[in-house]
């Protein structure tokens, strides 16, 4: 029955975050009237709180930069590493439409990125993988210029103190500081921004925060509108089709008819407590998630009550995370491939490679039942390298040991003794670990063989990621098992449309982002493999509902 609709628009997207916002510039760049609907009270979802980096490979950043890669090669790399788990047609658009997609990106004169040079696709070693990476970054950008807007962007924990701003390249060099001149030269440049902040009042941001405020300002140009505070209540179906979408705005219901389509970007069920206990493994199921708090699965929701199929609902882009006594959670990356420490279980034994790329790292975690976990550390690592947002040297506050979340000692065997592990198990590991050091190979595990292991190395050592543990006071880390979002949701095909399980598409319904099923399967290509395909089958499904695709 076709009911009188408030607001009538070609295409509607359903979330502000890297998919729904490339969507709605691709539609309304191939002719649709759009609007973007936002549940929060701001912009810019999970995207906004994530590093920025885009993985798509052949992007024009990359072959500005004479990136030579071969769609051969990043096809076998993908199948690889999704093992037959992800359908081809997926996995080809991908490929083939990642790299227009990024160009009508960056026809807006908002959008720059730089290649990360360097940081490492998470498997190079495959074939087809790339050591120097295919990863780019947004350029920083000063707030300031959105205006009235500036107040409505999600806020992150990128911002460092006085206004300082650091990039992904930056920090890899700061991280340095105590060991290399590049990394003594990038302190000097971080004093410097600081200063000029102060003299020329910038409100400068990097990542994700400069990712989104870039495609917000693009949105501006293309006089999409931006509803805050709307979330979606319910599809609207007609004659089969989905049709429209009803929001909350305003205090009241509104319908809005999708003459086009309608797309849902909302995230997925990272704080849905229920969910994640129907659906994420044991020891994966405790919410230590840094997606934005609104994300509780509205989107799969809708999707399954119209019958759609789900696919990895029993997984997650896991990030090993320290748990800040204020609740916050910390995620680690560069400190599990800082020299000097190992991490292991409750019985003092390491069981993987500690700088193994952080989704893979706790797979193994929770394959194994391993909790708690715990991160040992040698004062010679805590004086040389930042760890959990504390720079190099710096003690830790003493709110991490009154929660017992960090615990000290003089000797091995009594730090042990604190945290409850076999004492003569963690000391036999440590010995083994410190030979394994001085030789330069771990031959347990293999860390550092991997060029994304020594990214984020100590390049004065002979072994990037290995240093023996012999220096007092030893410290020990309880590491939880976060996530940067879950990574199963509505089952959709080459073109973003959601299917249901017998493969049929529910037509004029279109998903992207961790509202849908991976396209990378279990597995992370690289750094932005989760704005990368957001990006791209967002562009994908706003070509397809404009009829130019597919």
């Amino acid at each position: 029955m076709t009911a009188s609709w408030d607001h009538e628009f070609d295409f509607v997207v359903v979330g502000s975050g890297g998919g729904g916002m490339t969507a709605a510039l691709t539609a309304t760049d191939a002719g649709l009237s759009t609007v973007v609907v936002e549940k929060a009270g701001k912009y810019g979802g999970s995207t906004g709180m994530s590093g920025g980096g885009i993985w798509i490979p052949n992007n024009p950043v990359l072959r500005a930069k004479g990136h030579d890669d071969s769609r051969e090669s990043i096809r076998r790399y993908l199948d690889l590493l999704t093992e037959g788990k992800v359908p081809a047609a997926r996995l080809d658009a991908y490929v083939d439409h990642g790299p227009a997609a990024m160009e009508l990106l960056c026809r807006s004169r908002w959008m720059r990125f730089y290649w990360t040079k360097g940081y490492a696709d998470y498997h190079p070693e495959y074939e087809g993988g790339r050591p120097m990476g295919r990863s780019v970054e947004p350029l920083p950008f000063d707030t300031r210029k959105l205006g009235a807007d500036e107040e409505f962007q999600r806020p992150n924990s990128m911002k460092g103190p006085l206004g300082l701003w650091v990039t992904g390249k930056d920090y890899h060099d700061l991280a340095m500081v105590k060991r290399t001149w590049r990394g003594r030269w990038a302190s000097v440049i971080a004093a410097w921004r600081v200063s000029s902040n102060v003299v020329r009042r910038r409100h400068m941001s990097i990542g994700g925060r400069a990712l989104v405020a870039r495609m917000r300002m693009a949105l501006k140009d293309a006089g999409i509108p931006l509803w805050l505070r709307a979330p979606m209540t319910d599809l609207v179906v007609e004659d089969g089709r989905v049709a429209g979408v009803v929001v909350r705005r305003e205090g009241e219901q509104q319908r809005i008819r999708a003459r086009r389509g309608v797309l849902l970007a909302t995230g997925g069920f990272d704080h849905n407590s229920e969910m994640r206990a129907e659906y994420l493994p044991e020891g994966g199921q405790e919410n230590h998630s840094l997606g934005a708090v609104e994300n509780v699965g509205d989107g799969i929701a809708a999707g399954r009550k119209l019958g759609a199929a789900l696919d990895f609902m029993d997984d997650a882009w896991w990030m090993p995370s320290v748990e800040h006594p204020s609740g916050a959670t910390i995620p680690l990356v560069s400190e599990r491939a800082i020299p000097g420490q190992i991490i292991v279980s409750a019985d003092g034994k390491r069981f993987t490679n500690e700088s193994a790329p952080y989704t893979n790292f706790v797979h193994a975690q929770l394959a194994g039942k391993h909790r708690p976990i715990w991160f040992i550390l040698d004062a010679r690592a805590r004086a040389r390298y930042p760890f959990a947002q504390i720079l190099p040297g710096m003690p830790f506050p003493q709110s991490f040991y009154d929660a017992g979340i960090v615990h000290r000692a003089g000797t091995i065997a009594e730090l042990a003794e604190r945290i409850d592990i076999p004492a003569d198990a963690l000391r036999w590991t440590v010995d083994r670990f410190n030979g394994f050091a001085r030789a330069g190979k771990d031959a347990d595990y293999g860390r550092g063989d991997s060029a994304y292991d020594r990214y984020y190395g100590d390049p004065t050592l002979k072994n990037p990621n290995l240093d023996v543990i012999d220096k007092a006071p030893f410290y020990a880390v309880r590491i939880e098992a976060g996530d940067l979002g879950t990574k199963g949701g509505l089952v959709t095909d080459e073109s973003g449309r959601v299917l249901r399980a017998d493969d049929s598409a529910i037509e004029g319904l279109y998903a992207t982002g961790n509202t849908t099923a991976s396209v990378m399967a279990n597995e992370y290509a690289g750094p932005g493999a989760t704005i990368g395909p957001s990006i791209v089958f967002g562009y994908i499904a706003a070509k397809h509902a404009a009829g130019v695709l597919g």
